[in-house]
């Protein structure tokens, strides 16, 4: 109680204690007021039944007030404590509040550049503002670490370390500054290519469209068509120079692409509900292929999403595909048939991209792969390996030793002319080549793709190389690929191409009869 007592500052006292206060002094003159309204004649009032009741009543008036008074007190310590918690936490530790006003940061930052020495009637300027009439940009983190003054509670940053942490900050500036003006030098100089690229196409778009492709028999053969076509063909012109260098020897006509659509749609039909007689027809006739088509279409440039299922394309390749597969029963659906068929649909409409890709598939290297011709394809590979070792002797030792043979990589890159290994419109610009030149450059773009990679390859093992080379790299150069084709060449011993496989065909076929070597027949009518 003497501890309670103490507390008791009446300098201290609030509205609740003079309350309780005044509730104990109204009691005890209410009990003394009703001694003296006692009537006369009665029998006083016994004290201890008198006081015993008022003891008890001033004691538990007593301990509320206490009570009430330490409640009142803990409120205003809590309120205190708020209020001294205010300035918060800093980085080095509680410090204790201010207690004056809070600094403005325009004074803060005055009375640094005074410290440093910055400031004055010539230079009233901060290091900031001096930064941006040099720069047209400065990093905000180094400037928070740099201009910020330290904590209160530390020591002011020496003369010296101020004048080093400025010198950095310069420092960082100048290398942030020299690095965006690299980056903007190299943004202005690829707007630039790409605006002289789109030039150069708009350009020779009106030139074969004026000149050229009016004229197209007496003009598909002259140096200047030849070496447009090398640069490249306009996307706006290039499936038309397609459907005219591929021909249509084969004279298929839009009614019977129509036929043969209609045919499809039907043995899909009965596909769906095969009879007996529909599976033994089947099992004999590769149509029973349209079921595959239906796997392959959604792996077609999966990256475009365009021929997949509910995209704008999907039913227009189902359609060519199914339609081919009815036309040619004998050849049926292989896959790689729709990378070919997607690329020409990007750039003819339905029937011209089934027309192109019903005679594509006639030429002889295509016929020979697709109909998995094991002697014809031997014959292309043995011919293919004997300009890889003119071209490349250095490889193809090193091929030979680790056994990774032609088939490993070609067959990949002949079945979809390069559509799917690589990148789209590096793949059209190797058809524009092959569109001219014909099967030869296939194998001529192979070898520019071993010769371009020609310092990996010969670091690798059979594993890695196999691996590499089924998968090319997603980025590859095409002007640098190019080069890397124009100097091949496509002659061993004073024999080209189809001189080569002459001689490799009859060494297949043992002297036999060789009317039809596949690489003695020419595959477009624009050659060489």
């Amino acid at each position: 109680m003497k501890g309670e007592r103490s507390t008791m500052n009446p300098t201290e006292k609030d509205k609740g204690f003079s309350a309780a206060l005044h509730i104990v002094l109204s009691s005890v003159l209410a009990i003394g007021f009703s001694f003296e309204r006692t009537a006369p004649g009665t029998p006083a009032v016994t004290p201890l039944r008198v006081y015993v009741p008022l003891c008890a009543i001033m004691t538990w008036l007593f301990h509320f007030l206490l009570s009430s008074r330490s409640l009142f007190s803990r409120r205003a310590k809590e309120s205190r404590s708020v209020e001294q918690r205010d300035p918060g936490w800093k980085l080095f530790g509680k410090v204790p509040p201010r207690e004056g006003p809070i600094k403005d940061p325009k004074k803060i930052q005055k009375e640094y550049e005074t410290k440093s020495g910055r400031a004055g009637p010539g230079n009233p300027t901060s290091p900031r503002q001096s930064v941006r009439k040099n720069l047209d940009f400065e990093p905000l983190s180094t400037t928070a670490l740099i201009l910020e003054d330290r904590p209160a509670n530390l020591p002011a940053k020496p003369a010296e370390e101020a004048q080093k942490h400025r010198q950095q900050y310069e420092e960082m500036v100048a290398q942030a500054k020299k690095r965006e003006l690299k980056d903007a030098q190299k943004r202005k100089k690829q707007l630039e290519d790409r605006c002289k690229l789109e030039e150069s196409i708009g350009t020779a778009a009106q030139t074969w469209n004026q000149e050229i492709l009016p004229n197209w028999s007496t003009m598909c053969t002259s140096r200047r068509v030849r070496d447009l076509w090398w640069q490249g063909i306009p996307p706006s012109v290039r499936g038309k120079v397609w459907s005219l260098a591929v021909g249509n020897d084969l004279n298929i006509t839009h009614e019977l692409y129509s036929i043969c659509l209609a045919r499809a749609k039907e043995k899909w039909k009965t596909t769906a509900a095969p009879t007996a007689e529909t599976e033994t027809e089947g099992s004999s006739d590769r149509e029973s292929s349209l079921e595959l088509i239906k796997l392959d279409i959604s792996r077609t440039f999966p990256q475009l999403c365009i021929f997949q299922q509910g995209g704008p394309y999907h039913d227009v390749l189902h359609s060519i595909l199914g339609a081919y597969t009815c036309y040619r029963p004998d050849v049926g659906y292989v896959q790689g048939m729709s990378f070919i068929a997607a690329v020409l649909i990007l750039n003819l409409d339905t029937a011209d991209a089934f027309i192109a890709f019903a005679n594509l598939l006639n030429k002889p290297c295509q016929m020979a792969f697709f109909r998995v011709d094991h002697s014809l394809m031997l014959t292309y590979f043995a011919a293919f390996e004997v300009f890889f070792e003119e071209n490349l002797p250095k490889l193809f030792a090193h091929f030979k030793t680790n056994n990774l043979t032609p088939d490993i990589y070609l067959i990949d890159w002949i079945f979809t002319l390069y559509s799917k290994s690589l990148p789209l419109d590096l793949a059209c610009r190797v058809w524009d080549v092959f569109c001219r030149d014909g099967e030869e450059f296939l194998f001529r773009t192979a070898l520019g793709l071993l010769r371009l990679y020609q310092d990996v390859l010969t670091c690798m093992d059979f594993i890695h190389m196999a691996q590499f080379l089924t998968r090319l790299p997603d980025l590859i150069p095409a002007e640098q690929l190019f080069q890397h084709i124009a100097a091949v060449h496509m002659t061993s011993r004073n024999r080209k191409w189809a001189q080569v496989g002459r001689v490799v065909f009859t060494t297949f076929t043992d002297g036999a009869d060789a009317n039809v070597p596949a690489l003695a027949t020419p595959l477009f009518e624009c050659q060489c």
